[in-house]
C-alpha cells in the first residue's frame, strides 16, 4: 500500500511540474508582447522588392517577406509562422495593413500578442 501511494505522489508531482512548465512557457514574453511600440515606416523611401523581416519574442518569434512596388506594400508572405499560428488572423491583419498602408491597424481580439508580433516583422523588415 505505501509503494502505490509513493508512485502516485511521484505521478502528481509530474503533473504538477507539467503543468507549471506548460504555463510558463505559454505565458513567457506575454507582458513584453502586449507592450510592444509598432512604429510606421516610410515606404516612400523603399525600393521595388521583397524585404524579409523577423520579430524574436519565444513562441512569438516569426519571420515575413514583404513586397512593396511604387512605394506600396502589394504582398506579404509568412516565411516562419509563430508556434501557434492562427491563419484567419494573419490573413485579416495582412488584409488590413496593404489595405491601409500602414502598420497602425486595428489588432485582432484576442490575438493581440501574436498581431503584434507579425507587425513587428513587418516594420522591421521596412526600417
Amino acid at each position: 500500500m505505501k509503494k502505490v501511494l509513493k508512485v502516485s505522489g511521484i505521478i502528481i508531482l509530474v503533473l504538477v511540474l507539467l503543468i507549471a512548465g506548460g504555463f510558463f512557457y505559454m505565458s513567457r514574453g506575454l507582458a513584453e508582447g502586449r507592450n510592444m511600440v509598432i512604429n510606421e515606416v516610410n515606404l516612400a523611401s523603399l525600393a521595388n522588392k521583397s524585404y524579409l523581416g523577423r520579430y524574436e519574442g519565444g513562441r512569438w518569434s516569426n519571420e515575413v517577406e514583404v513586397t512593396v512596388m511604387e512605394n506600396k506594400i502589394r504582398k506579404i508572405v509568412i516565411i516562419k509562422d509563430v508556434q501557434f499560428p492562427m491563419s484567419e488572423v494573419s490573413k485579416k491583419l495582412f488584409a488590413e495593413v496593404i489595405e491601409k498602408q500602414s502598420l497602425n491597424v486595428d489588432i485582432v481580439s484576442g490575438a493581440t500578442v501574436t498581431c503584434k508580433a507579425y507587425l513587428k516583422s513587418i516594420e522591421n523588415a521596412l526600417k
